[in-house]
């Protein structure tokens, strides 16, 4: 394996600018929950690519964001600085064609990085009519010196396969660092209050609070059968009541939405009981956190 290459490529940029959809894209498989909502991911989740000359291992991270105002906030700025500083390259993921000042934020965070920094413009296939994207591109390239400046469609896939190879290049030769069919680190319990998690974003919008956690707390198998039962969490019973909707009905709904895509995904059937608790100020709370594997670690 003399000329295998292998190395940690850290997904970087502010809320809902696509690293989730990119990750997923490059893994071909759905290992980080999706959402338009920002903020959607919270935790740093491993992506992993695997060829015959190669492992990709991708890096998703909550997006940067400044207002620090709870440890939630706090920590999950600490996931994605900590995930830039272990990487062998940094991608930053920026949006056509918008610079925010949640740009400025991140380029800022990124200005002492040691590791070389690739950008890479995501939802070009948004931009219309396509010359419109030409400035944009050449105004990022000068913010500072980059590895690569590469525009793509997580969405759809276009130009993901250049990326892919510019990524490859700069990786540093290596053996695998995990098992050739492992495609992410988190574990099954975590992954499945993710997809719980998503189902509530997709019903709910913009009604969700966004103080909503889901955490598992059982889990048994018998035979083909996954039995779950995990709680939702919110902060005041307002909120509580919104998650449960008239009638339990939005609660029964996202049960049955994340059923279905966990039967799916699982390849198995599913039984799950969903409740909704209050617990005050959990987002401040930093044993609450680390419990619910939102520690930033």
């Amino acid at each position: 394996m003399t000329d295998y290459r292998a190395g940690f490529v850290a997904l970087i940029g502010r809320p809902n600018v696509g690293k989730s959809t990119l990750l997923n894209r490059f893994v071909d498989q759905k290992v980080s929950i999706v959402s338009r909502r920002p903020q959607t991911t919270r935790q740093r989740v491993l992506g992993i690519k695997t060829t015959s000359d190669s492992q990709l291992v991708f890096i998703d991270t909550p997006g940067l964001h400044g207002g620090q105002r709870k440890a939630i906030n706090r920590q999950m700025n600490r996931a994605a600085a900590g995930a830039a500083l272990d990487a062998d390259l940094v991608l930053w993921v920026v949006e056509a064609p918008r610079w925010q000042g949640g740009d400025d934020f991140v380029l800022q965070r990124l200005a002492n990085s040691p590791q070389p920094v690739g950008v890479v413009v995501n939802k070009i296939d948004r931009v219309k009519p396509r010359d419109r994207l030409l400035p944009y591109l050449q105004d990022v390239a000068a913010r500072r010196e980059f590895a690569f400046v590469i525009p793509v469609s997580a969405a759809t896939g276009e130009n993901v396969d250049r990326l892919e190879a510019a990524v490859m290049e700069r990786l540093p030769a290596s053996p695998p660092l995990y098992p050739e069919d492992q495609v992410t680190d988190l574990p099954q319990r975590l992954w499945a209050a993710e997809i719980v998690r998503e189902k509530l974003l997709e019903i709910l919008r913009e009604e969700l609070p966004h103080a909503v956690a889901v955490e598992v707390e059982h889990w048994q198998e018998e035979g083909n059968l996954l039995k779950l039962s995990a709680v939702i969490w919110v902060e005041r019973d307002s909120q509580k009541a919104i998650v449960i909707g008239a009638k339990g009905r939005v609660l029964k709904t996202v049960g049955q939405a994340a059923r279905v895509e966990l039967e799916r995904e699982l390849e198995r059937k599913v039984f799950l009981e969903l409740w909704v608790k209050v617990k005050t100020n959990w987002t401040d709370d930093t044993a609450k956190l680390r419990e619910l594997g939102l520690s930033g670690d």
